[in-house]
């Protein structure tokens, strides 16, 4: 066997023996079209590709809402394949993801029945490699080189070469997490604005299109865009319209404002060409009444009538509308098109902003949270899932930065590349006052983003508050920045208001056990949600090793979707009792305490010293994930007085409670950059080289609690961690409610912080307090109702993070 390093940069010939050829031949020449493999040779997913499923008879309709096509090489040959309904579930928690080896144990071909020429392989049965980078992948340095492998006679399938779905129902692929960014090589962004002449002496204004209200034989607009939207997807099942999108524009000239709609095969074509600022020529357009049940810009601030009744209407056909992208060269003055205007707010402007009011912003990142999905609530047909990411950005007017919540806009090349040191536009920002928590801006359906690097040619930067904060940022030091900026980790905003109101309304549901079983078995990859938990809290553990990922692969196939024997699930996995750990002798440790609460491995571990002897903490060698590492995890802990007799008594015991890598954030550095914005982004639906050139170093925690709530009916518990902010500087001290306390368990849980954060006057000297010394006030946490907070996150493949957000007694609770 060769050295993987002596031909790393060499790309194999299809002469080469090819497990995937071979393969294929067999299904060719054999007569029921299946073939099970024992043979274990790797292939590698190149790509992983969603689109709408035609219409099934499986009673889970969610879950095989959408298909996958799945592109996989052996190092000499690629072939896309189909990937069977029951292995769905793979993609869902990102076990199987792009630049991973998995092994092929049964597979078959399928034949169109609709289209002559026209079959692809299925995959029915699979295993996915134990390794987190690929051993094949390794060897390749360029695999769009390698040859498509299609069955013979089938060569001049347009289907099996190009972009678009295996499935010959659907025209098109949808992006792996969510449904409003562009996908494929469809849509047009390089097509280069027209220098033709005008005719611009028999157009109409827009005001006339108000008062005349006529739908055919308009003449032509000549208009500006001055605001765009998302893209909206609307594909569902039994929808004949092969791209089934739509996206609005306002436009605008002399006369006033109107809205524009850009319908289904347009969208390709000309969505990524009409940016704010474009000037269109529009004929063959329609009219008619405007779609109430949508959301708008605010745009008062331009200071132009805006006409709400109508809007332009761009169809495909009957009648095939006519856009022509103006060259920014050929725009005339003596069409006096108006100014993109802007609403820019500074921080130290934002609190006195009323809620829902749109404004926009400029800021220097210093914070970027991971990016993760939650469901839609008011789309219909096959689940949806938005995208978001939360972003701290300061702009020198005020000590605090602005807290924002960014959705995906569909410009992911912008939304993936977000990192701290760049400066980050956003337009029509909506405020969100909430109580308890300082305000945040959330984007609208209408917020655009721009980061260093698109800022060329856009309107705003002739704007005076962005000159103004441009001046500001040349006084910066980039080493003392740097010192103050943070990347990934878990994040959650807004704080938890200082009493828990339980409504029919209410934002965070209070869910009975048996359905927080099923909310944990049922989260998708990244998907976030905040549940209420109510019952008592029974042991408490204080660790320092955070989870580190395992190395075991996963067999699955058609007939048998569960882990394989010895994998259980994440929601099945129970805790190991309490009286199978060993004691230890008791002793006290010092936590030293490092800027975000955490380090790299290869700093020093914590000091341990001898043990106080009046301690009353029980000290107890724990096992922390599947590998703790060089140094042993230990764990302080305390456990209830009737919490042994409790557990024999338990139905369930959920333990989901470990820290992981995942959930701890990372100081940025421009060494670190690329794996640092891979390891924060979303799985990608097709490998590059670049995805695995590097990985982010893991880091040692200073610690963090792991705590047991039982249930109110003492039937089903479940582990949750609990990382108290420790330093100012952790992205998720911001804004948080920084009122002194005493330290014992119950109030740290409460505020979620140690005291005192910040070094006053009259706590400069105080230090940071021991976890001997919190555990010691554990006691009074026995039989004590209380209602937790939970923060519930797929990490990917096995990894659930459950941490604590929040700890109300009952008589912080009230009802609505």
């Amino acid at each position: 066997m060769e050295d993987s390093s002596s031909c790393s940069s060499l790309v194999p010939t299809p002469s080469q023996a090819s497990f995937l050829q071979r393969t294929l031949e067999r299904l060719s020449s054999a007569q029921c079209l299946k073939f099970g493999s024992d043979q274990e040779e790797p292939v590698a997913v190149v790509a992983l590709q969603r689109y709408l499923s035609e219409r099934t008879d499986y009673r889970d309709e969610q879950l095989h809402s959408y298909s996958y096509d799945v592109t996989v090489t052996d190092g000499v040959r690629r072939v896309k394949c189909f990937l069977h309904a029951s292995l769905n579930h793979l993609v869902h928690s990102n076990t199987l993801r792009t630049g991973r080896d998995i092994f092929i144990s049964q597979c078959s071909f399928l034949f169109s029945e609709s289209r002559l020429g026209h079959g692809y392989m299925c995959i029915e049965k699979l295993r996915c490699g134990g390794a987190r980078s690929s051993a094949v992948l390794a060897r390749i340095k360029d695999v769009s080189l390698l040859p498509m492998l299609v069955r013979h006679g089938m060569e001049r399938s347009v289907v099996l070469h190009s972009d678009v779905p295996l499935q010959l129902s659907r025209k098109h692929y949808l992006p792996l997490w969510n449904n409003v960014d562009p996908e494929g090589d469809m849509w047009i962004s390089g097509a280069p604005p027209s220098d033709a002449v005008l005719d611009v002496s028999k157009i109409t204004l827009i005001r006339h299109l108000e008062s005349s209200r006529s739908t055919l034989n308009n003449l032509p607009l000549l208009v500006k865009v001055i605001h765009k939207s998302k893209l909206r997807y609307y594909g569902k099942f039994g929808s004949k319209i092969d791209y089934p999108y739509m996206a609005y524009f306002e436009v605008a000239d002399q006369s006033g404002i109107m809205s524009l709609v850009l319908w289904n095969e347009l969208c390709p074509k000309f969505y990524q060409r009409m940016n704010v600022g474009t000037v269109l020529y529009l004929q063959n357009y329609t009219l008619k009444p405007s779609y109430t049940n949508r959301t708008r810009p605010q745009m008062d601030h331009h200071r132009m009538k805006s006409y709400s009744s109508l809007e332009i209407v761009l169809n495909p056909h009957g009648p095939a509308s006519l856009i022509t992208v103006v060259s920014p060269k050929s725009v005339q003055p003596q069409w006096a098109l108006p100014d993109v205007s802007y609403r820019f707010i500074s921080r130290s402007e934002l609190d006195r902003q009323a809620d829902n009011f749109a404004c926009d912003v400029i800021g220097l990142v210093t914070f970027v949270g991971r990016v993760e999905r939650v469901k839609s609530k008011v789309d219909k047909g096959p689940e949806k899932y938005w995208t978001y990411r939360w972003v701290h950005a300061v702009d020198g007017t005020s000590s605090q930065p602005f807290i924002l919540e960014l959705f995906s806009s569909s410009r992911v090349e912008i939304f993936n590349n977000i990192c701290p040191m760049t400066y980050l536009v956003c337009t029509q920002m909506r405020v969100c006052q909430v109580t308890g928590s300082q305000p945040y801006l959330t984007s609208s359906c209408e917020t655009e983003m721009f980061i260093t690097g698109y800022h060329k040619g856009q309107p705003y930067v002739g704007d005076p508050r962005v000159k103004s904060f441009i001046q500001w940022t040349k006084t910066l030091k980039d080493n003392i920045v740097l010192q103050k900026t943070a990347v990934g980790g878990h994040y959650s905003y807004p704080h938890s208001p200082p009493m828990f109101i339980q409504s029919a309304a209410g934002q965070i549901p209070l869910v009975p056990a048996a359905d927080l079983k099923r909310e944990l078995e049922t989260l998708q990859y990244r998907e976030h949600k905040r549940l209420a938990y109510q019952g008592q809290i029974t042991a408490v553990k204080y660790l320092k090793s955070p989870k580190t990922p395992g190395t075991e692969g996963t067999e699955v196939s058609e007939n048998n979707c569960e882990h394989a024997e010895g994998h259980s699930s994440p929601s099945q996995r129970l805790r190991s009792p309490s009286s199978d750990e060993t004691p230890a002798t008791s002793r006290k440790r010092k936590i030293q305490m490092s800027t975000l609460g955490c380090r790299k491995t290869h700093e020093m571990v914590p000091e341990e010293e001898e043990a106080n002897p009046s301690s009353e903490v029980q000290l107890q060698e724990h096992s922390c994930g599947h590998n703790p590492g060089p140094a042993a995890s230990h764990a302080l802990s305390w456990e209830g007085s009737s919490w042994s007799k409790q557990q024999q008594e338990l139905s369930e015991h959920l333990s989901q409670g470990g820290l992981h890598q995942d959930s701890i954030c990372r100081r940025f550095t421009f060494d670190e950059k690329n794996a640092l914005l891979q390891w924060g982004n979303l799985q990608p639906s097709r490998w590059t080289s670049k995805q695995s050139s590097e990985s982010v170093p893991p880091v040692l925690c200073s610690g963090y609690y792991q705590l047991t709530i039982l249930g109110i009916n003492k039937q089903i518990a479940v582990d949750a961690a609990f990382l108290p902010v420790a330093s100012s500087d952790d992205p998720q001290a911001v804004s948080l409610p920084q009122d002194l306390h005493n330290n014992t368990m119950l109030t740290c849980l409460s505020s979620g912080f140690l005291c005192p954060l910040t070094a006053t006057e009259d706590s400069r000297d105080r230090s940071l307090p021991e976890p001997e010394e919190i555990l010691e006030t554990a006691g009074e946490l026995e039989d004590m109702h209380v209602v937790c907070i939970l923060d519930l996150c797929h990490l990917g493949e096995d990894k659930l993070e459950v941490l604590i957000n929040k700890v109300y007694k009952v008589a912080e609770v009230a009802f609505d």
